[in-house]
């Protein structure tokens, strides 16, 4: 599509939705990771100068009989990074280690809003760490399940899992079967 003066709105350097010309010099961006390498991209993004924001919350791993907490990004694969685009050299970013790319929906990277990025960050201690609110549940409490396949069937909680899922045991075919879902997918019947 062309403006007025014939070129594309995406090179013309006006206001575009990639690109907003309000007089703030750094903006926030978001960067797509390789699998389960956030904290290296983060890491490699630092020593080349640029602030950097990985959220991220405590989980609970389990694996051979032991259960250890450690902290898992909230936005899996995605990190966001702050530059100003006019002033710094922020093409090397799709070439850093642990990054597949900017996120961009064409020729520039997309802006996240500060106020979104503010907003997460006020969620999160001073290591970027979020506390995620446990559920109101006890076990063995009667829970609906509202949306999803499993819509308007009751089923009994159970327990959190390690990556924040509500454990349901929910009656199937004649017997009772554990289900994980979505916490926002289900409430107290």
């Amino acid at each position: 599509m062309m403006n007025k003066d014939g070129k594309s709105p995406a090179l013309d350097g006006g206001a575009t939705p990639q690109r907003l010309r309000s007089g703030a010099v750094n903006q926030w961006y978001a960067v797509r990771t390789q699998s389960s390498a956030e904290g290296k991209a983060e890491a490699n993004l630092r020593h080349q100068g640029f602030e950097t924001f990985l959220p991220r919350f405590r989980k609970l791993r389990r694996h051979a009989r032991r259960a250890e907490s450690v902290l898992a990004p909230v936005f899996p694969r995605y990190l966001f990074v702050n530059f100003d685009i006019d002033a710094q050299a922020w093409r090397c970013i799709n070439g850093t280690f642990g990054v597949v790319s900017l996120v961009s929906f064409g020729l520039l990277p997309s802006v996240v809003p500060r106020q979104i990025v503010d907003a997460i960050r006020a969620r999160c201690d001073d290591a970027g760490v979020m506390e995620l609110p446990e559920p109101a549940f006890k076990p063995g409490q009667r829970v609906l399940i509202e949306r999803g396949p499993l819509a308007d069937l009751i089923g009994l909680f159970e327990r959190i899992s390690g990556d924040r899922q509500v454990v349901l045991l929910v009656g199937l075919l004649g017997r009772a079967l554990r289900v994980a879902l979505p916490f926002a997918t289900v409430r107290a019947a």
